[in-house]
C-alpha cells in the first residue's frame, strides 16, 4: 500500500471511528429533528444560504464516507427545503458524495481486490463491459444492493468516473425524488392523524412499489432496444419451436405438451440427437462388449480355465446397432406425435425471433428453443485430409478393428473408447499435450488410469503435441514433439477426441446477432434466455457442462421460463452437478475435488476409503479403487466426492442426493446398507471419517467407567 493509500484509509477510517465513537448518529434520529424542527425551520428561514450549505456539505460527507443516515438526512432535506430546492440539493449531494466514496474505494481497494477476487467479480466487470453505463443505471434505478455497496463495488470494475457520476446523478434521481417528497410530507405533519395523511401513504405506497415500477421500465427499454428490428406478430401460430431433438430438446418438448402447450420440434438429422445415435449409448454399449471380452481374458481368475473367445468385431458393431433400434422408439416421431408434438424433419432456419422456417413453411412462435447439440471438434492439423481419421461421431461406421489405432486426446471420451478399443484387440496409443489421462481430476486419479492403462497395454504419450499428419507408402504417420524431440508414429485409424464444440452456425444466429461466449456457446443468462429474451438454450449448445443429463436438466427450465414468461422463471440450478467417465473402473465425481478447492481457495478435509477392503468387491474380483470424500473442516457437510471403482457412477448417486438436500456424512453412516453391496462403501467411508473425529479425550474416562461396573 502507498502513501496516497494509507492516507485516505486512515482518513476514512478515523471518520467512521469518530460517528460511532461520539455518538454522532443520535443526531441523526427522526425523533431528534421532530424536536428540533420548529427551531430548525426557524433558523433556515432566517440563514437559507448557509443552513443550505451546510447541508449540502454534511449530506456530501454522510454518502463519502457510507454513514448509515443518508435515508434520514434525504427525509430531512425534504422537510427543511420542500420538494424542488431540497431534491436539488439532495441529488448533488448524493452523487458528489457517491463519486467520492467511488474514488476512494478505487485508490484504496481496487488493485489489492482485483488481484484478489478477480474471479467473484467477474460477473461485475462483464456486466460492465457488456452493458456498460446501462448496468450501473439499472443498479441506480433498481436498489437491489445498497447505495454505498453499490458505490464501493463499481469502483473496483474499470468503468470511467464521469460516467459513474452522471450515471448516479441520473439513476439515484427518480428514488430520491420519493424520498424527498416523504420528508416534505413529514415535514407538514403536525400531529400523528397528519403522520398517516392520505398524500404521505400514497408517496410511501409509490416507494414501495418504485423497485418493481423500475425494473418493470428498464425490463421494457431493454425489449425495445432488442426487438427494435424484428416487430412481433399479432398472433402465434405455436408456443414453442424447438430447434435439435436431442436430449434437451426431446425434454423441452415432452415438458411443453405435458402443460398443453402447442410446441414444434425440428430435426434436421436423426431423432435422439448424439446421445441416442453417436454419443452415450453407442459407446456404452461397445465398452460392455469390451468389458466382457476383458472378462473372458480374466476366466482364469474365477475358476475357468477352458474359456476361449474370438472377437467378431463387425458383429459387435451390428449389436451397437441393435442397441440403439430397441431404444429409438422412445425418442422417435412417432411417440412424440402422440404426446402431442409436432415433429418435422428439415433443417430450420430463424427468420427473426419470432418467426422460424422449414421445409419451406414459416412458422410464427412466441419462443424458440435452441437444443442443437454439439460436434467433435476437429482441429486444424497439417496434413489431416490426407489420412484416416475418425471422430466420437463417425467412429461407428467402422467395419473392421483398428490394427493399431491412435487415440488424439486424454479426456473422458478419449480414455473410454481407446480402453474399449484396446480390449478389443487394437494396439492403442494414446496422444495429449497433457501429462497423464483425465486431467481435471484430481492427480491421485489420473495417476491411477495412467497405470490401469499401462497394464492393460495402452501407450499413453503425455506432453506430446501432435505437428503433422502424412502419408509414406500407403501408412498413415503422425509426428509428434515433446520438448524438442520429434517421433514419427504408423497408424491405422486415428481417432480425435480433444473436445466438441457447439453447433451454432447454419440457422441464421450469425444474422439475427445472437451472442456467443469465448468458448463458443450462445450466451444465456441464468434463465437460459439469450440476448433475446424470447429464445432460450440448452443442453451443449449452451454448456458449461456437456452431459447428457445436464441437457436434460436444462430443458426443464427452458421449458418452463419459456411457456409462462412474464408471470414466473426459475434460475437454473448448477449447485450439484455429478458425471462420471465409463473407463474400467469407472470414475464418478459430484462437486468440488481437491484440485478445484485449491483454485477457488476453499477449506477442506479429506476422508478415503479403499475398496480393496470391501467385501462385495473383493468376492466380485473388482476390490481396486477408493472412495475420496471432501468436507468442511471438522464438519461433516459434503463438498465433494469422487469414487474410483466398480460401478463408481451408481454409487456416486447416494451422495448427489446428499448434498442437493443437505445431508452430511453422519446421515449416510447411519442409513442402513445392504450387505454385501458396493453401496457399503459409502457407510464405510462414512465410518472413517467419524474415527478421524472421534472424542478421543473421552475414551480415558470411558475406560475407568467399565471398570468401575466391573467391580
Amino acid at each position: 500500500m502507498n502513501k496516497k493509500q494509507l492516507v485516505l484509509l486512515l482518513l476514512f477510517l478515523t471518520v467512521l471511528s469518530c460517528f460511532f465513537i461520539f455518538d454522532l448518529g443520535d443526531y441523526l434520529q427522526l425523533s431528534f429533528f421532530q424536536e428540533q424542527r420548529d427551531l430548525l425551520l426557524d433558523y433556515k428561514e432566517n440563514n437559507f444560504t448557509l443552513v443550505s450549505l451546510l447541508y449540502f456539505f454534511l449530506y456530501i460527507l454522510i454518502t463519502a464516507f457510507s454513514l448509515p443516515a443518508a435515508a434520514l438526512v434525504t427525509l430531512v432535506g425534504g422537510a427543511l427545503f420542500g420538494f424542488w430546492w431540497g431534491l436539488l440539493l439532495v441529488s448533488f449531494a448524493s452523487s458528489i458524495g457517491a463519486t467520492l466514496a467511488f474514488l476512494m474505494a478505487r485508490t484504496i481497494l481496487r488493485d489489492w481486490v482485483q488481484g484478489k477476487f478477480g474471479k467473484s467479480l467477474k460477473p461485475l466487470n462483464d456486466g460492465i463491459k457488456k452493458d456498460g453505463i446501462f448496468y450501473l443505471f439499472t443498479l441506480r434505478l433498481i436498489p437491489v444492493f445498497p447505495f454505498f455497496l453499490v458505490n464501493m463495488l463499481i469502483a473496483l470494475t474499470p468503468i470511467r468516473l464521469r460516467d459513474f457520476y452522471w450515471v448516479s446523478q441520473l439513476g439515484m434521481l427518480v428514488g430520491t425524488g420519493l424520498y424527498v417528497e416523504v420528508g416534505v410530507q413529514l415535514g407538514m405533519a403536525e400531529s400523528i392523524p397528519a403522520v398517516l395523511s392520505v398524500g404521505l401513504i400514497r408517496v410511501l405506497v409509490v416507494l414501495a412499489l418504485f423497485p418493481w415500477l423500475a425494473k418493470w421500465m428498464i425490463a421494457l427499454l431493454k425489449k425495445r432496444k432488442v426487438y427494435k428490428e424484428f416487430p412481433a406478430p399479432k398472433k402465434f401460430d405455436t408456443n414453442l419451436v424447438v430447434i435439435g431433438a436431442g436430449s434437451a430438446g426431446l425434454v423441452t418438448s415432452y415438458i411443453a405438451a405435458l402443460t398443453k402447450a402447442k410446441v414444434v420440434l425440428i430435426e434436421k438429422n436423426l431423432m435422439g440427437g448424439d446421445c441416442l445415435n453417436t454419443g452415450c449409448v453407442p459407446s456404452k454399449a461397445l465398452i460392455r462388449s469390451a468389458g466382457v471380452s476383458h472378462l473372458f481374458s480374466r476366466a482364469e481368475e474365477f475358476g475357468i480355465n477352458t474359456a476361449s473367445y474370438e472377437i467378431d468385431f463387425p458383429a459387435v458393431m451390428q449389436r451397437i446397432k441393435n442397441v440403439i433400434s430397441k431404444i429409438a422408439p422412445h425418442d422417435s416421431i412417432e411417440r412424440y406425435t402422440e404426446l402431442g408434438v409436432e415433429c418435422i424433419q428439415g433443417e430450420a432456419k430463424i427468420i427473426s425471433p419470432f418467426l422460424v422456417e422449414v421445409a419451406g413453411k414459416q412458422i410464427s412462435t412466441r419462443s424458440i428453443v435452441l437444443a442443437t447439440g454439439a460436434s467433435p471438434f476437429v482441429p486444424p492439423i497439417p496434413g489431416l485430409a490426407d489420412i484416416d481419421y475418425v471422430t466420437s461421431d463417425s467412429i461407428w461406421n467402422l467395419n473392421s478393428l483398428p490394427e493399431k489405432l491412435l487415440v488424439v486426446g486424454g479426456g473422458p471420451i478419449g480414455c473410454e473408447l481407446a480402453q474399449a478399443f484396446s480390449r478389443l484387440g487394437s494396439e492403442v496409443t494414446q496422444v495429449d499435450i497433457v501429462s497423464k489421462p483425465l486431467p481435471r481430476e484430481d492427480e491421485i486419479v489420473s495417476d491411477y488410469m495412467l497405470e490401469n492403462f499401462q497394464q492393460e497395454g495402452i501407450k499413453f504419450l503425455g506432453e506430446h503435441q501432435v505437428l503433422r499428419f502424412q502419408k509414406q507408402a500407403g501408412l498413415n504417420q503422425a509426428t509428434l514433439k515433446k520438448d524438442e524431440n520429434e517421433i514419427t508414429l504408423e497408424f491405422d485409424v486415428a481417432l480425435l477426441a480433444i473436445g466438441r464444440k457447439a453447433n451454432i452456425q447454419g440457422f441464421g444466429l450469425e444474422a439475427l446477432g445472437l451472442e456467443t461466449t469465448e468458448q463458443g456457446t450462445i450466451r444465456v443468462n441464468d434463465y437460459l434466455q439469450t440476448n433475446f429474451p424470447n429464445i432460450y438454450a440448452c443442453g451443449d449448445v449452451a454448456g458449461p457442462y456437456q452431459f447428457t443429463h445436464m441437457a436434460a436438466h436444462q430443458a426443464w427450465y427452458t421449458s418452463v421460463n419459456s411457456l409462462f414468461a412474464g408471470f414466473k422463471k426459475f434460475k437454473v440450478d448448477y449447485s450439484i452437478v455429478p458425471w462420471s467417465t465409463f473407463t474400467d473402473p469407472e470414475v464418478a465425481r459430484v462437486g468440488l475435488n481437491e484440485k478445484d478447492a485449491k483454485t477457488k481457495g476453499i477449506e477442506y478435509e479429506v476422508t478415503t476409503y479403499q475398496i480393496d477392503d470391501l467385501d462385495r468387491a473383493i468376492a466380485d474380483s473388482e476390490d481396486k479403487g477408493f472412495v475420496k470424500v471432501l468436507t468442511q473442516p471438522d464438519k461433516d457437510k459434503i463438498l465433494g466426492v469422487t469414487i474410483v471403482g466398480y460401478h463408481a457412477s451408481d454409487l456416486i448417486t447416494e451422495y448427489v442426493l446428499a448434498m442437493k438436500h443437505g445431508l452430511g456424512l453422519k446421515k449416510i453412516m447411519s442409513t442402513i446398507h445392504i450387505y454385501p453391496t458396493l453401496a457399503e462403501s459409502n457407510k464405510f467411508v462414512a465410518g472413517e471419517w467419524q474415527k478421524a473425529h472421534a472424542p478421543e479425550w473421552l475414551y480415558p474416562w470411558l475406560e475407568k467407567f467399565h471398570h468401575w461396573r466391573r467391580k
